[in-house]
């Protein structure tokens, strides 16, 4: 069980620490409206990945077990494709995030968040096979990784408003800091995603 948390978190920190959309939401949300206004928008994941995670779980859990394990190694290399972008923001260190519209709901921010395409292939590529997975080899397993995974992200998410909404604005410098942790974490979550899904192929 502890390795689907370990999963579950470290997905979820990167998720919640790379720039996209909705971090851009975030960041131009309390510059309009401050902290205390943005911080129920951490919870927008939770409206927005339910059908996508639905789906994404009806019908991965209706493929053969090899393809399962095939997209899992697809995931496990679109994470080390997105470390590799990581790893070139923090070695330029150039800033990684830009403003943005900001929403005025939790609703808007959910909507944002659903039409991220990050979302999708997280939990076609990503997700959805390890939480097969965990859940095959035990339902308990399958449950603590997606628990670990929305805490996490939504603590992450909380955090970040919260240092934006204490510091003003994200400096160069610690941009360029999330860009290299979440290219260390990405990294290491994809080599062991494409080595599990190596060992259970070879093992068939």
């Amino acid at each position: 069980m502890l390795n689907s948390i370990l999963l579950g978190s470290g997905l979820a920190f990167t998720a919640a620490i790379s720039p996209g959309p909705l971090q851009a939401f975030l960041l131009a949300r309390v510059g309009t409206s401050g902290w205390r206004q943005t911080l129920p928008a951490c919870l927008s994941p939770l409206l927005s990945d339910g059908p996508i995670a639905l789906v994404s779980l009806l019908v991965l859990g209706r493929l053969p077990e090899s393809l399962q394990q095939i997209l899992r190694g697809a995931g496990g290399l679109l994470l080390l494709t997105l470390a590799w972008s990581a790893f070139r923001q923090w070695r330029k260190g150039t800033g990684v995030i830009r403003k943005a519209a900001a929403p005025r709901t939790l609703l808007e921010a959910a909507l944002v968040n659903l039409l991220n395409p990050n979302p999708y292939l997280g939990w076609a590529l990503v997700l959805g096979p390890s939480v097969l997975a965990a859940w095959n080899e035990d339902r308990s397993h399958g449950v603590a990784l997606i628990a670990a995974f929305y805490v996490t992200m939504i603590g992450t998410l909380a955090g970040f408003i919260l240092l934006v909404g204490t510091t003003r604005f994200l400096g160069n410098r610690l941009q360029r800091g999330f860009a290299g942790v979440s290219a260390l974490v990405l990294a290491g979550l994809g080599l062991s995603l494409l080595a599990g899904s190596m060992v259970h192929l070879m093992g068939e």
